[in-house]
């Protein structure tokens, strides 16, 4: 009877750590490998980009490294198209998304997003042909203009929504949208204010002109898989804390005010 009891209290006692094991979050998981795996698309400038020894940097990529540091661990970054981000999350090829994206109703029902980390909108690079004629948004709602785009963002889907009179065209990077405009092969590009702006300063896009104003307000966060609620209070206490200790702003002068860095990206 003794050895029964002992018996049912230690599969008990398994079952408890099994338990604890297959409700651990990702950050729980990251700290027992000693490495931090991160899901990114390395072409969203100044956010996440491969500088010319093709090693991946940019804003969000110094705020994962600060979050590595306070884990303790490695920082380990998955370069995957953006439409294998959420696929490679459920797929558990890493622990999380850190790659400028957008907090939507849609993506919320896939996966949780952390507090945002900063706010963004989507602004129009504009070829130079339609200066004087192109004032607004909705002046590009018409059936002759032709937009690009980049696929799987919420430039496509602003696109969509506010330019549905229009002819929209997806490619794979903002890179190849924007050269569209450049070679006059699309009127405009629809992406986020802060790539646009950056890339207005390329000498190759020198002619384009913005309408500045964003027209959209998008939240970008981190995302991780749905209940992982440890790992999301977290993320979120850490984020209150860099901006607390001016770690936040620091690395927000050096990817937004400074322009030293653009001088290292291939």
């Amino acid at each position: 009877m003794i050895k029964r009891y002992c018996l049912a209290v230690l599969s008990g006692v398994i079952a408890l750590i099994y338990a604890g094991w297959l409700s651990a979050g990702a950050l729980d998981e990251a700290v027992r490998r000693g490495v931090l795996k991160v899901g990114t698309t390395p072409t969203y400038v100044p956010f996440e980009m491969k500088d010319k020894q093709g090693r991946i940097v940019g804003f969000e990529i110094d705020l994962l490294q600060a979050m590595s540091r306070a884990l303790g661990v490695e920082l380990e970054l998955v370069a995957v198209p953006y439409t294998e981000l959420l696929p490679g999350l459920m797929a558990k090829k890493f622990d999380l998304i850190g790659s400028g994206m957008t907090v939507t109703q849609e993506r919320n029902l896939k996966l949780n997003f952390s507090d945002s980390f900063i706010v963004v909108g989507q602004t129009v690079l504009l070829n130079p042909s339609l200066a004087g004629k192109i004032a607004s948004i909705e002046d590009l709602d018409e059936a002759g203009y032709r937009i690009a785009a980049t696929e799987g963002t919420t430039g496509e889907a602003a696109a969509q929504r506010f330019l549905g009179a229009a002819r929209l065209s997806t490619f794979t990077t903002p890179e190849e949208g924007v050269r569209q405009v450049v070679e006059g092969k699309a009127d405009a590009f629809v992406h986020d204010a802060p790539y646009n702006l950056i890339a207005l300063a390329r000498p190759e896009n020198h002619r384009l002109f913005a309408l500045e104003q964003p027209f959209t307000f998008e939240p970008l966060a981190f995302g991780l898989k749905k209940g992982d609620y440890d790992s999301l209070n977290w993320i979120n206490h850490f984020l209150n804390q860099i901006a607390q200790d001016g770690t936040y702003d620091r690395l927000h002068d050096k990817w937004f005010k400074d322009t030293d860095w653009m001088a290292e990206i291939d």
